[in-house]
């Protein structure tokens, strides 16, 4: 009794200490689930935000987020970018029609005034004393289009007293030139009409330096300033005969991409539509047929302008060009009755690019389609046929000394002078010109009221899109919690 009662003591005391079991503690087991808890949770708040991110990045829900972020920066970008292209083709039609045709036209204009006054001057100077009412009336008439011409060929689009480029220096320099000269010009030529009407042989001396401070400055800086003003338009027009390959291709990369999330919370959520991703996705197509249409009608109207307008007409004008260089060079071989070789080449070279013109403008107009008729072309052609055979008339009258006989056909209203035959010429030029021009500016107007409001419409699509498509799938990201 008393050996097992010290056994049991034994075993109880050690060391001095009583070991008693206690009744709350913990199974092993239970213990060491703890402690790896707490080991986990030490492990991610040492775990850097990156890795986190990373980790529920890989879930659905952060997919989900993910997808929404990039989509609506997407569809946003796009519809920004796609906007800003449109307005700018708006802004550019709406420049061509209001600024940079005006420019070109009033340069023509100016250009051929000039030529016509210079006619008119050799002419009056030709018929010796007092020049006719008729011959002084086209003079006039001629300086004063020519100076409400270069007024308003002097418009710019740019800031006042500004350079922006090597080409506006151009420009204004050729401008300076005509607002210097032609002054000069006038006067030279009252001198000359005055002492003619005198008898002064001086007079032939003023005419022939008014004449060629008219070929040699005046007239090549109208034709510069005219040719740059043409390229304004020429440059822009070709841009925007091509579609907006860019703005489609975005367009259709976002509707492609909301069909694939279409596809992807059918997979995650078993619902056959999402409500929101189809609104994005119907708007996003929507905008991309409004552009298809738009856009592509607004192709073919400019480049029917390119075609129809632009082309024949910038054709025509350097035809009419080249009818005032013949006509200067006509009239100056009776007033001067020296250099014929020279006036003659100048002559027939003005006249050969002309009828070359006309024959490439005939077989374009052979079918009647664009704005300029077959007619219209023939009617140019007869008449410059005739002052052909009119000025070989005159010529031959010249080379055999009988200068009176030259002079009625060169000055005279005969319907056989090459005066008549000139202005025929120029009348049937002036009308396809007309014409050309009517149709161009009419194709602008109709591609700037067609592209209209759909750069506006793009964006505004766009930013429906984008808020459907973030309070389409919200919901989806809510029933993970």
């Amino acid at each position: 009794m008393t050996g097992d009662a010290s056994g049991v003591r034994t075993a109880l005391t050690r060391a001095g200490r009583t070991i008693r079991p206690h009744p709350t503690t913990p199974p092993i087991r239970q213990v060491l689930t703890d402690r790896r808890e707490l080991m986990s949770m030490g492990r991610g708040r040492a775990q850097s935000p990156l890795v986190t991110l990373r980790h529920y990045a890989r879930t659905t829900p952060g997919k989900l987020i993910m997808i929404v972020a990039v989509l609506a920066i997407g569809i946003l970008a796009t519809g920004w970018y796609g906007s800003n292209v449109l307005e700018k083709r708006t802004d550019s039609l709406k420049s061509m029609i209001d600024v940079d045709e005006p420019l070109a036209e009033a340069s023509q204009v100016l250009y051929s005034s000039l030529s016509i006054a210079d006619a008119a001057a050799n002419s009056a100077f030709i018929s010796g004393g007092l020049e006719s009412p008729e011959l002084r009336a086209r003079y006039s008439d001629a300086l004063a289009t020519a100076s409400a011409s270069l007024m308003r060929a002097a418009g710019t689009s740019g800031a006042p007293g500004e350079d922006n480029d090597a080409t506006d220096r151009a420009i204004n320099a050729d401008l300076q030139t005509l607002a210097t000269t032609i002054p000069v010009y006038s006067g030279l030529i009252e001198t000359a009409r005055i002492n003619n009407r005198l008898g002064n042989p001086v007079g032939s001396a003023y005419l022939g330096q008014a004449s060629a401070l008219m070929q040699d400055q005046i007239l090549p800086s109208a034709q510069r300033l005219y040719d740059r003003r043409s390229t304004a338009i020429a440059d822009p027009q070709q841009a925007l005969t091509i579609p907006p390959y860019g703005v489609y291709f975005g367009l259709l990369v976002v509707s492609l991409a909301l069909i694939a999330t279409s596809r992807f919370l059918v997979r995650r959520t078993r619902r056959r539509f999402n409500i929101g991703v189809l609104a994005a996705l119907v708007a996003i197509l929507g905008g991309l047929a409004w552009l298809l249409i738009s856009g592509l009608a607004s192709v073919a109207a400019t480049n029917s302008a390119k075609v129809d307008g632009a082309d024949p007409l910038g054709q025509l004008t350097e035809a009419r060009i080249l009818t005032q260089q013949a006509r200067s060079a006509e009239t100056l071989s009776l007033v001067r009755r020296s250099d014929q070789a020279d006036l003659d080449q100048t002559f027939a070279t003005a006249t050969d690019s002309i009828s070359t013109t006309l024959t490439h403008l005939g077989g374009q107009t052979a079918d009647d389609d664009g704005a300029l008729s077959s007619s219209q072309v023939e009617s140019v052609k007869s008449a410059l046929a005739q002052w052909r055979e009119s000025d070989e008339q005159a010529r031959a009258a010249i080379e055999k000394g009988d200068f009176a006989t030259a002079r009625t056909l060169t000055i005279g209203s005969d319907p056989s002078s090459t005066a008549s035959s000139y202005a025929a010429v120029d009348s049937a030029l002036t009308d396809a010109i007309t014409t050309t021009r009517n149709s161009f500016r009419d194709d602008i107007n109709t591609a700037q009221r067609v592209l209209g409001y759909t750069g506006t419409g793009i964006m505004v699509l766009s930013l429906f899109a984008a808020a459907a498509l973030v309070l389409g799938i919200i919901p989806r990201i809510r029933e993970y919690r």
